[in-house]
């Protein structure tokens, strides 16, 4: 089942990387099919879909608060997208709402009012992440009790954990990108049949196939190269490869890191600073060092579905990740699956890759063919077409 004229909702832009890549291709499905209405976000940088389709945001006078700092510029952005979506939902002009976590309260709940299905995308995991706490009870973050002039005057407008339990409640379907993510859904009590796993996508053409035969051993001619992609923070396991790499201590090997260095991980950078161990910064060209390397390394603790982890296996490299990171790794098909913030089983993990370049090689047999048959933007799209049908059926089923 479809919908006939479908509202999107983000607080985000429309075409470009990380959430603006995932939106432009989620509207590739509703404009290709007939039923796109409208979309509402934040700017619009993309040329696939007729510019009238996408009502812009960009100079909205909400810009005017850019000055705040970053939780409240962003929750107050949020409700203002929210607010003008759904006011255009109550015009009756459209028959199903596809919104975002946290900018979609006033929209889900004009679409339970007027029966128009929903669907809900979680970006990571439930906010409580798994655990189980009283619906009524209100806590003040760190963000809320250190706010400082002038964004104390904006408290009013942070959006807390029971106006987004309430998102959860209200939506007919809920997106999320992993089972990880699905796992603390469940876990507070959120029935499966009410989840589907979205996950996310990537440009096969990108990444052309085919890569170089591994040696039988490694060398000081042919060292191990492994690289990690992302940005260089303390939650994508930056410090605990860092340890790792360091336990492991392999004599012909290199750890590319590939990404912007942020402040909190300089300290572990100087501590395990090896002629071994490179940081690029920043990049583009990101198919470049993944077809350069032989395995990337992955070690976050909390994800959506990472984006770097798809790339990787379009590229066609092993890999060594966290449960945490998505489902694209399969233990012992295409990669490894490490705990995270465990440095020892994650060196132990690159030392026995290190040892068996044979194991490496056969994680990258694996790899394209699973990108290919799985994971490229028409599977994303294919699921999404699953979860609106499904979506429909449930509020159906609902008003009966």
């Amino acid at each position: 089942m479809k919908p006939r004229s479908l509202l999107y909702s983000i607080n985000a832009r429309i075409g470009g990387y990380g959430l603006d890549l995932n939106a432009h291709e989620a509207l590739k499905l509703s404009f290709r099919e007939g039923y796109l209405g409208k979309a509402f976000a934040y700017d619009n940088r993309q040329t696939d879909i007729p510019a009238h389709f996408v009502h812009s945001l960009r100079w909205h006078p909400v810009r005017f608060l850019s000055f705040l700092s970053s939780p409240f510029y962003y929750d107050i952005k949020k409700r203002v997208v929210d607010r003008i979506a759904a006011r255009h939902l109550q015009t009756g002009k459209y028959d199903f709402f596809h919104g975002w976590e946290n900018n979609s309260l006033l929209s889900l709940r004009t679409a339970k009012k007027m029966g128009i299905p929903s669907v809900l995308e979680i970006p990571t995991w439930h906010r409580d992440k798994g655990k189980s706490k009283p619906r009524d009870k209100r806590e003040v973050s760190r963000i809320e009790r250190d706010a400082k002039f002038p964004d104390t005057l904006f408290k009013k407008w942070l959006i807390g954990r029971q106006e987004t339990a309430e998102e959860y409640d209200l939506a007919d379907v809920l997106l999320v990108p992993s089972e990880c993510s699905a796992a603390t859904f469940t876990a507070v009590g959120i029935p499966k049949e009410k989840i589907v796993m979205l996950g996310a996508g990537v440009r096969l053409e990108d990444f052309p196939p085919g890569r170089a035969p591994l040696p039988p051993a490694f060398s000081a001619e042919r060292p191990l190269r492994a690289v990690f992609l992302g940005a260089l923070i303390n939650r994508k396991g930056v410090p605990v490869l860092l340890e790792a790499w360091s336990k492991a201590n392999l004599p012909h090997a290199t750890l590319t890191l590939v990404g912007a260095v942020h402040a909190e991980v300089k300290s572990s950078l100087e501590r395990y600073a090896s002629p071994s161990v490179i940081a690029t910064g920043f990049t583009r060209e990101v198919s470049r060092y993944l077809l350069e390397s032989d395995l990337h390394i992955f070690p976050s603790e909390c994800e959506g579905s990472a984006k770097t982890v798809y790339e990787a296996c379009a590229a066609g490299l092993a890999q060594i990740t966290t449960f945490e990171s998505g489902d694209v790794v399969q233990d012992g098909i295409n990669g490894r699956i490490v705990p995270p913030r465990d440095p020892e089983t994650l060196a132990s993990a690159i030392r026995s890759l290190y040892e068996h370049p044979e194991q490496i090689a056969q994680f990258q047999a694996a790899a394209r063919p699973k990108a290919e048959t799985e994971l490229t933007w028409d599977h994303f799209r294919e699921r999404l077409a699953g979860a609106y049908d499904l979506a429909i059926r449930r509020s159906s089923a609902n008003e009966k």
